[in-house]
Parts: C-alpha cells; sequence; structure tokens
C-alpha cells in the first residue's frame, strides 16, 4: 500500500479545476509504478521518495501542470526548454504518456537509485 502524506492531497485540493484529475491521476500512476515509494512535499510541490531520494514530482501551475524526474535526462531521455518538468506544459491526462509508461519511468528512476542500472 503506497504511503500518502495528507498534504498532497492539500496540494492537489487547492489547485486550479482543470488540474486536479491530472494531478490525481498522476498520484494514483506514479504509485502503481512503485508501491513503496513515500509522498512528501519538497519545495512546495508533491515528491515521491524511495530510500529517502526523490524519483518524481508533479506540480499544479495556474494554467498547466507539470510531471518532473528527478534524473530526468537518464529517465525519461528528454527535457523540454519551455516548462518544467520532462513533459511540458501539461493541461489534461489526455496529454500525458500511457500509464504503462510512466510506469515505467518510476520503475527505471527506483532502479537508478538501488544503482541497477
Amino acid at each position: 500500500m503506497p504511503t500518502r502524506d495528507p498534504r498532497v492531497t492539500q496540494y492537489i485540493q487547492r489547485r486550479a479545476p482543470f488540474a486536479r484529475p491530472v494531478l490525481r491521476h498522476l498520484r494514483t500512476v506514479i504509485h502503481d509504478g512503485d508501491s513503496r515509494l513515500e509522498e512528501a512535499i519538497k519545495w512546495g510541490m508533491p515528491a515521491f521518495l524511495y530510500h529517502g531520494k526523490i524519483v518524481c514530482g508533479i506540480a499544479g501551475f495556474k494554467a498547466h501542470c507539470a510531471l518532473w524526474f528527478w534524473r530526468g535526462k537518464s529517465v525519461v531521455g528528454r527535457k523540454p526548454a519551455e516548462a518544467m518538468g520532462n513533459f511540458g506544459r501539461i493541461t489534461s491526462i489526455e496529454e500525458l504518456p500511457p500509464p504503462a509508461k510512466i510506469e515505467a519511468f518510476v520503475k527505471k528512476a527506483t532502479k537508478l537509485i538501488d544503482g541497477a542500472l
């Protein structure tokens, strides 16, 4: 069972209406990628930790959301220049990679932390 931080729930509830379903979806998919992740607030945004190290984070802004991986280039292979995160400005769930792809990124990030990659 994933470790959920009530501060992350509060963060999501305080975001713009368009952002809430995107952030809830990302939260679920990230935990599906590795149920051992813990939640925290880092730099005022939700972060997901593995053995105390940041795997990824999410954020909701006025007009878009972001998903970022701590070792973004090693995990995802790219970082768009136009916005925070590894996937540009996200305004809907449809703009995200498929859940299986995000879960694979989470698994890759935890393997990097373990030193398995």
